[in-house]
């Protein structure tokens, strides 16, 4: 009697209607999550020491990266005239030489013009100065002319003081111009052998992984290969459309140095988003040093409308051909790469972007392929063992479901 009074007392079990434990399910949740945060945090430590391991190698994979971008742009000129009996070795060095002579015309070009036009530049500059001075002493800032006399002469006194440090960053200038002139012929002569023996590396990459291996890594690194040379090929197409509409916008009104303008904004537009601001800017300062505040707002609004014209109809409709990433993502890596390596970085962080993004693909297709997602008839591949591995995956999501 008293053991059915105390069992009358205690709560009832709690139960679920489906008969499933809550407690069940958030422990297999969290047995799930922590499984993957403890997947994650493997992977993020392989990549750290990797990316440490890698870091004093940077001076020769930097060439190695620069040759790999030069030999997209060269390579169709290699292959047309391999294609008209040129021997390797022979279309390599006569692509690259052209490419040589063409860029040294280029400067040359703009040397002379800036040669020619940097005296009048100057003592226009120095007209601007006096007018700003003439400026800043009228209303309404009423600034006394021995004011503006005492800041020239702190700021000379503090340059004077900083004489050391200013030799110290002369000497460090020097340095890293030498490092610069190392890498880029470092850079011509990988882009030399990449040219001439760049269709034996994937053959090679076979024997050396094996078939099946070597069959994945034949698809992706020519996927890679594809969609850097589109981005090549589509950011100049981008960056010469920009160039000859500011530029003839430039010589039109009659603003000094049009010509080297006219080149960086073309070399800056390889900088999605920051080279050509900062291009831009450029054009609009010379602008209005040399022409007045009139012919710098014609130049601004030129910029504004060129950008204009990149940003919502050039790179929507030839970026997303070429490289399928979104423009936020284009932006981070802009900002990573030029806070991590400078204007280098933020030259590279588009492709390195672009690259990623086909790596990022290409193993969701498999995945896909696996799952019975996707089919091998879905999927497009840029070689014919691209089918393979294609077929090799659905055959996989086929025997696991027989199993």
């Amino acid at each position: 009697m008293a053991r059915r009074l105390e069992s009358q007392d205690q709560p009832p079990e709690p139960s679920s209607p489906t008969g499933v434990d809550r407690g069940d399910v958030i422990s297999r949740g969290l047995r799930w999550t922590s499984s993957w945060a403890l997947r994650t945090i493997v992977v993020l430590i392989a990549l750290y020491l990797l990316e440490r391991a890698l870091a004093p190698l940077w001076v020769a994979l930097l060439p190695l990266i620069l040759a790999l971008v030069i030999s997209t742009v060269l390579w169709p000129v290699a292959r047309w005239l391999r294609d008209r009996g040129f021997p390797p070795a022979l279309a390599a060095a006569t692509s690259l030489l052209g490419a040589l002579v063409v860029l040294g015309g280029v400067i040359v070009a703009i040397a002379t013009s800036v040669a020619n036009q940097s005296e009048d530049l100057a003592n226009r500059s120095i007209g601007g100065v006096n007018k700003l001075r003439d400026w800043v002493q009228g209303p309404p800032l009423n600034i006394r002319p021995e004011q503006i006399d005492d800041g020239v002469k702190a700021i000379t006194d503090r340059l004077r003081e900083s004489g050391a440090q200013v030799a110290g960053g002369v000497f460090t200038g020097v340095s890293a111009a030498g490092a610069v002139i190392v890498t880029l012929l470092l850079s011509l002569v990988l882009t030399f052998f990449m040219i001439k023996d760049g269709p034996r590396f994937l053959p090679m990459l076979r024997r050396v992984t094996g078939e099946r291996a070597g069959a994945h890594l034949t698809e992706l690194l020519t996927r890679m290969w594809n969609t850097l040379s589109g981005f090549i090929r589509t950011q100049a197409i981008v960056s010469m459309v920009d160039a000859v509409f500011i530029g003839a916008g430039l010589l039109i009104l009659r603003v000094p140095l049009a010509l080297p303008l006219t080149a960086l904004t073309f070399l800056g537009g390889f900088i999605p988003i920051v080279g050509a601001t900062v291009a831009g800017a450029l054009a609009v300062l010379v602008a209005l040093v040399s022409n007045g505040f009139v012919t710098a707002l014609i130049v601004l609004g030129i910029v504004i409308a060129v950008q204009q014209l990149e940003g919502h109809v050039l790179q929507p409709v030839l970026q997303s051909r070429s490289m399928n990433v979104h423009p936020a993502l284009v932006l981070l890596g802009v900002t990573v790469g030029s806070a991590t390596q400078g204007i280098i970085g933020a030259f590279l962080a588009v492709p390195v972007v672009a690259v990623l993004a086909v790596v990022l693909r290409y193993l969701g297709e498999q995945v896909d392929l696996r799952t019975g997602a996707k089919e091998a008839s879905d999927v497009s591949p840029a070689t014919p063992h691209g089918e393979i591995t294609a077929k090799a995956g659905e055959a996989a999501y086929r025997e696991h479901s027989a199993g």
